[in-house]
């Protein structure tokens, strides 16, 4: 004998039907509890009528009364015992046919020792059919409908036998053909409308199933954006948050739901123009100024766009943002270079123009030097013509370092061991340092870097004179050298650094494995108001600088297609970073 098929719990194996059979299952799982737990309730009832009624007196009360006890502690121990083995049977269809068989036997039990045609329990057949059908479809309601039936007509017998009443005459007969009829109409009602539920539940299941593959779907394609993403309501309440935007802000989902947008982007409601303009179509793309949770700075580029409901009304906003930190300062690199080349190419041909006249000055002053005699009233003049010698070979300085920045040679690229170049350059700046300086030089002796020697040399000797002014008369300065592989220095810079890049031509040193060359000092550091403006031509902030030095260090890293990066921290010391390609 095989159990009756449970329509719940059919499985395909299609991932989709598979979800449905689960459900399904679940489904029929909590309906076997809810009918356990009725069949519980119900025994109470009946436990109390049978306290009330018991004892009339008539023949076989007695019997009938430890019968109808003993049908209780029937009814008390299956639903026990079905609720021990409902989390333990894998075919739920074996433990529900069992349960519809218990339940006839026991309303056969209650009418046949309450009474047969006189007993008030004849009724509880009715509900056995409807969730037959609920479990089974319309096989099973017809199938407990005979079977109902089937014990009305056996208890009917057996309250004859116990009683000594003639139940199995006409009057029984006629009896049980009415029971049987209305357990048979029940039966066809309930299987109609089970069928009915069933397809109603499919189209629900479907429904819940396509559902959730579209918010599943939602969540990846949210999850998977590059840009960060936010919504917030119509008070301007956030209500969602990517993870690309934890990310570029530093602050969790969890932490930012139910703030409003200020809160989490400061400003960003007057950047983007505020609500009322947004509901006219939102704004273009627009840049803000933002401090992470770490203390960064950074720049976020911020659009925005208005969300609306299925009635096409305006339910809040979308903020889409990116972190364009490193586009705005290449942005100012490039602003930096366009705005000097036009300057510095009419600069270069005026330095030209000086140094002509310069040159016939000084010729002019030492022909005049060497025509005065040796007469003391001469030395006056000795003096001033001395003054006006060596501010003639300072302007000539200045010229030349001027057009040497102005007008750089292109590098000599080739292979160039570090460590001796790094000793050298050290050997001759110690001569150079005061006694209270300490140079020290920690470089690989197998590290080369692709450049042009000489204004290599010539830049790390700007950094190593940048670096003694810095720390004056006592302090240390460290030369060293490091590995990449393929990257820029792993930590972002912090707020109080200063990262340049050359543009364009430093995308080769991006990508592949490069050597980075240290300058490090002990001194005062750089003013964090004075960062952006160190690479700038004649900027200084010292006395008898020309304020061309760094300018001409970042010209010559930018010529070898490498970055020069400096962090500096306010009493604390400089760091400078020089990038070049990997020689081979």
């Amino acid at each position: 004998m095989t159990a009756p098929r449970l329509r719940e719990v059919a499985a395909p194996a299609a991932p989709r039907d598979t979800s449905i059979a689960a459900a399904r299952g679940e489904v029929l799982r909590r309906r076997l509890v809810s009918l356990m737990v009725s069949r519980l309730g119900l025994a109470l009832a009946v436990l109390a009528l049978a306290l009330f009624l018991l004892g009339a007196g008539h023949e076989g009360a007695e019997r009938a009364e430890r019968g109808l006890y003993g049908t209780l502690a029937l009814a008390f121990g299956s639903t026990a015992l079905y609720a021990v083995l409902l989390p333990r049977v894998r075919k739920l269809a074996w433990l529900g046919a069992a349960q519809v068989v218990t339940d006839v036997a026991l309303v056969t039990s209650l009418v046949a020792f309450s009474g047969g045609v006189h007993s008030i329990f004849g009724f509880l057949y009715l509900p056995i059919p409807v969730y037959c059908a609920l479990l089974f479809g319309r096989p099973g309601a017809y199938g407990s409908a005979a079977l109902g039936a089937a014990g009305y007509a056996a208890a009917l017998l057996a309250a004859g036998s116990l009683f000594g009443t003639p139940e199995a005459g006409p009057p029984g007969l006629v009896l049980a053909g009415l029971h049987a009829g209305a357990l048979l109409l029940v039966a066809l009602l309930a299987s109609g409308l089970a069928a009915e539920l069933q397809r109603a539940g499919e189209r629900l299941d479907a429904r819940t199933v396509d559902l959730e593959a579209l918010r599943s779907l939602h969540e990846r394609t949210i999850a998977s954006l590059t840009s960060g993403l936010l919504t917030v309501d119509r008070d301007g309440q956030v209500t969602s948050f990517n993870p690309e935007a934890e990310r570029i802000t530093g602050r969790s989902a969890a932490r930012v739901a139910g703030r409003s947008l200020d809160e989490v982007l400061p400003g960003a409601a007057e950047v983007l123009g505020g609500r009322s303009e947004a509901a006219r179509g939102g704004r273009g793309r627009r840049r803000l100024a933002f401090v992470d949770a770490e203390g960064k700075e950074r720049f976020l580029g911020l659009a925005s766009s208005v969300l609306r409901d299925a009635d096409d009304e305006q339910t809040g906003l979308v903020v889409i943002f990116q972190d364009v930190t490193q586009v705005v300062a290449m942005e100012r690199e490039l602003h930096r270079n366009e705005r000097l080349a036009g300057v510095g190419q009419l600069a270069a041909g005026m330095a030209h123009e000086i140094r002509n006249p310069l040159a016939a000055i000084s010729g002019s002053v030492e022909i005049l030097e060497s025509g005065l005699d040796a007469s003391g009233e001469n030395d006056e003049r000795r003096r001033l013509m001395g003054i006006v010698l060596r501010e003639i070979e300072r302007l000539d300085g200045l010229i030349t370092d001027f057009l040497q920045y102005a007008r750089p040679t292109p590098p000599k690229l080739e292979s160039v061991l570090l460590a001796p170049l790094l000793e050298d350059l050290a050997e001759m700046a110690r001569a150079a340092l005061p006694e209270g300086v300490v140079l020290t030089v920690e470089a690989d002796a197998d590290l080369s870097a692709l450049a042009d020697a000489t204004q290599l040399r010539q830049a790390l000797w700007n950094l190593v004179t940048n670096a003694q002014q810095a720390v004056g008369e006592n302090g240390v300065i460290r030369l060293r050298t490091e590995a990449r592989e393929g990257a820029r220095p792993e930590s972002e810079p912090p707020a109080t650094s200063q990262a340049m890049a050359g543009t364009g031509r430093n995308e080769g040193v991006e990508g592949s494995p490069g050597v980075e060359i240290v300058v490090s000092d002990d001194g005062s550091g750089i003013p964090v108001e004075h960062l952006d403006r160190i690479f700038d031509p004649f900027f200084t902030t010292k006395a008898g600088g020309t304020g061309l030095g760094l300018p001409t260090v970042h010209r010559i890293v930018e010529a070898h297609g490498g970055v020069l990066q400096v962090d500096s921290e306010a009493e604390r010391g400089t760091e400078f970073r020089v990038r070049l390609l990997a020689a081979g």
